[in-house]
């Protein structure tokens, strides 16, 4: 049997799209609720209900759902009071009314709000004034009360059709339909029928079926127009009608072909038998007149009349229950969803996402045109870099503007030999003067987000910019380095302004017990310095990605990079890693990783080093670099991939030391399971070194996520728009206190 779902989500996944706004008029009904909630890695959901009376309803109805994933779909959800918002029921009535007058009547205010007070209203009128995107309902309404208001509210021509798609199972025992995919056409959603709309409807029901159809499942799609009767009825289209709009569909698929090459794929017949279209004996015995072309067995089969488009598809809902089904909306520009009365969780489910599917296919939807429900706050992030500065504007989740500002030598000289704050007017400068030159003013931001310092250990989360934690950034009280100024230009920034300055897990980070710093030498105590923000926001990815709480999940992270670190992420909590700023862990491009002690002891004293050569060598000249001679891990895949048997020789040696210490790591769990490995960083772009990791970590009986490369701007601001949103409190930096 096909799966169509998971065919759906491959695509969906791939499509680099947002998510788009969905709004649930039908919002006490158990089975929308249950959808939904499997339904929030892909959509914004907005229920047309409180909060409040959605718990209830699956307290009542749905009591087994996973209360992970409930508390997760509402965390993501918006929730519509709609007696709260009188603005847009002002708004939607005033639309009512004049779409009453187009159609030669008059309502007045009062009759025109309490139209749009209706939930099912409302979300078509949301839809339809660009607050949301799709509009779903018809579980719980009947045809008049949401279908027919929906379609013509919403219909973009007056060619619309509704698609029933089947796939059936694979025990079907005719195996009349190829693959056992069926999808019936209903030409009924039009109130009248000419030649031309029924040619729009066979075009457009076959297309939806090429949109969601891979080609390598079915190559072809074979278009039936059934008629009634080949000796005419009042019923349908007559056959004449269905002759005529035959001879208008080459047109119409060209021009169908134009916008997609996949379409030249679909054939379309008419004037077809329904028996020879749902009986695969009697197409075997049909002989079409001499002007007819009959392509094989149909797929696709546009029914004459709503009574046997509606019949069909319950017909076949009945017949096979364990079938996957669901309807498709030709003509509304992807804006509705109709559902059957009798659909089930699964069904919806389909439905949506194949509306998705449909819609990013087309490439006309970018974004909900208005952020009614969920507000895209506008925050700059700050990365600064020893010899550059990079600077992002993400309004909500989307990526506006980003750009790297590199920093001259001769720019920096004035600087040298002094502590990297010395820089902090300089960098400011050149920030203000960038967004100034390309037109992005600091009045216009929500939030500025600034990569964290050395700072004293903290635990992990957004802390705003205070005064505490700007003394400890310009005196470095753990050390000189470059991300020290994030936090202290976000603060500038915003000053007076009352907007708020934050950093996000920074590389202090530290919720390691004691038991994982005590050493056996007295004197020396592990220290926790890691690339804490690419490592929390990896495992909240993978999190989300399962529609659940980082709070809720046990991973071990490996990020792979000029250093690499490995963590142990346990229930929300940053429980173990290695000092990658030390070189602590495996050996990486620059760093030498861990070494045996006794040696590393006789080389400090074999009088062949000085100091500064060892620690050059321990961070910055070791690893890949003091190996063979480049930390070019691109180029040392295409050699490894060539055989060069030292490079594979280190290469396997640097993947088996990942390996190791990712496996090192499981007592930190204290016997609980580990749900996933998590590779980031650019050395998971490398073949090689992932499948070797995969495979040495095998035996743990973890499966292996990869998520190539790393994208700390997003992450700095996804920390800013947690606390914007609402959904984290801002931590309070304490300095030496801070960790708790």
């Amino acid at each position: 049997m096909f799966d169509i779902e998971g065919s759906f989500d491959r695509q969906l996944l791939t499509s680099g799209k947002p998510r788009p706004t969905i709004v649930f008029p039908e919002s006490h009904d158990p089975r929308i609720i249950e959808a939904a909630c499997h339904l929030t890695r892909f959509v914004r959901p907005v229920f047309l209900a409180s909060e409040a009376a959605v718990r209830e309803v699956v307290a009542r109805d749905i009591p087994d759902l996973d209360p992970n994933r409930l508390e997760f779909a509402l965390a993501e959800s918006a929730f519509v009071d709609i007696p709260q918002h009188p603005e847009l029921v002002d708004e939607f009535a005033q639309v009512h009314i004049q779409n009453c007058l187009r159609h030669g009547n008059t309502v007045g205010l009062a009759e025109a709000r309490q139209f749009a007070c209706q939930p099912v209203n409302f979300g078509i009128l949301a839809v339809a004034q660009g607050h949301c995107d799709t509009v779903v309902g018809g579980a719980a309404s009947h045809e008049n009360e949401y279908f027919r208001p929906m379609v013509g509210m919403l219909a973009a021509d007056d060619d619309c059709c509704e698609a029933g798609v089947f796939v059936l199972p694979d025990d079907q025992p005719d195996n009349t339909f190829a693959h056992n995919i069926v999808v019936f056409g209903d030409v009924g959603v039009n109130a009248t029928m000419t030649p031309e709309i029924l040619a729009k409807v066979a075009v457009g029901t076959c297309a939806i079926a090429r949109d969601l159809i891979p080609e390598d499942v079915l190559p072809h799609i074979h278009g039936a127009i059934v008629s009634h009767s080949n000796r005419g009825s009042d019923e349908g289209p007559s056959p004449a009608l269905v002759r005529q709009a035959t001879k208008l569909v080459p047109a119409l698929l060209e021009e169908r072909t134009a916008r997609g090459e996949r379409y030249r794929s679909i054939s379309i017949q008419g004037e077809v038998k329904v028996s020879v279209a749902l009986s695969k004996r009697s197409a075997t015995y049909y002989q079409p007149g001499q002007d007819v072309s009959w392509p094989g067995a149909a797929n696709v089969i546009i029914c004459p009349n709503l009574d046997m488009g509606s019949m069909l598809y319950h017909l076949y809902s009945i017949r096979f229950p364990k079938a996957k089904k669901f309807p498709v909306m030709f003509g509304l520009r992807f804006k509705g969803v109709d559902l059957a009365m009798d659909c089930t969780p699964e069904d919806i489910r389909l439905a949506v996402k194949a509306c998705l599917v449909r819609m990013y296919r087309y490439g006309a939807w970018q974004e909900t045109p208005k952020d009614t429900f969920f507000r895209r706050y506008r925050v700059l992030a700050i990365n600064p870099g020893s010899t550059s500065t990079k600077i992002a504007i993400y309004e909500g989740d989307q990526e506006r503007f980003t750009q790297e500002l590199q920093h001259s030598a001769e720019e920096l000289r004035p600087f040298e030999g002094k502590p990297v704050t010395s820089q902090f007017a300089f960098r400011k400068d050149v920030i203000l003067d960038f967004l100034a030159q390309h037109d992005l003013p600091v009045a216009s931001l929500d939030a500025v987000s600034g990569r964290g310092g050395v700072l004293w250990p903290v635990t992990h989360g957004t802390y705003t910019v205070n005064e505490t934690m700007a003394k400890d950034l310009l005196a470095g009280v753990q050390g000189d380095h470059a991300s020290n100024l994030g936090g202290l230009i976000a603060r500038e920034l915003v000053a007076g302004s009352g907007r708020p300055a934050f950093i996000v897990d920074p590389v202090v980070v530290d919720e390691v017990p004691d038991r994982a710093k005590i050493t056996g030498f007295k004197m020396i105590r592990r220290k926790v310095i890691s690339h804490a923000l690419n490592q929390i926001a990896t495992a909240r990815r993978y999190a989300e990605e399962q529609q659940t709480f980082y709070e809720k999940i046990n991973v071990i992270v490996a990020h792979m990079g000029g250093g690499i670190s490995i963590g142990a992420h346990r229930r929300g909590l940053y429980l173990d890693v290695n000092n990658a700023l030390d070189g602590e862990g495996p050996f990486t491009p620059q760093r030498s990783g861990s070494l045996p002690v006794g040696q590393l002891i006789d080389l400090c004293f074999s009088g062949k080093y000085t100091k500064e050569q060892l620690k050059k060598l321990n961070k910055g000249q070791g690893g890949l670099i003091d190996l063979l001679g480049t930390a070019d891990v691109r180029d040392l895949e295409r050699r490894y991939l060539a055989g060069e048997a030292e490079v594979v020789d280190v290469m396997d040696a640097m993947a088996y030391q990942i390996a190791k210490w990712i496996t090192s790591l499981l007592p930190a769990f204290e016997g609980e399971k580990v749900d996933q490995i998590l590779l980031t960083g650019g050395i998971a772009r490398c073949r090689p070194v992932v499948a070797f990791i995969q495979r040495g970590v095998a035996a743990t009986g973890c499966g292996v996520t990869v998520y190539p490369g790393e994208n700390e701007m997003f992450a700095l601001a996804k920390g800013a728009l947690r606390v914007l949103s609402g959904k984290e409190v801002p931590k309070v930096y304490a300095g030496l206190t801070s960790r708790t």
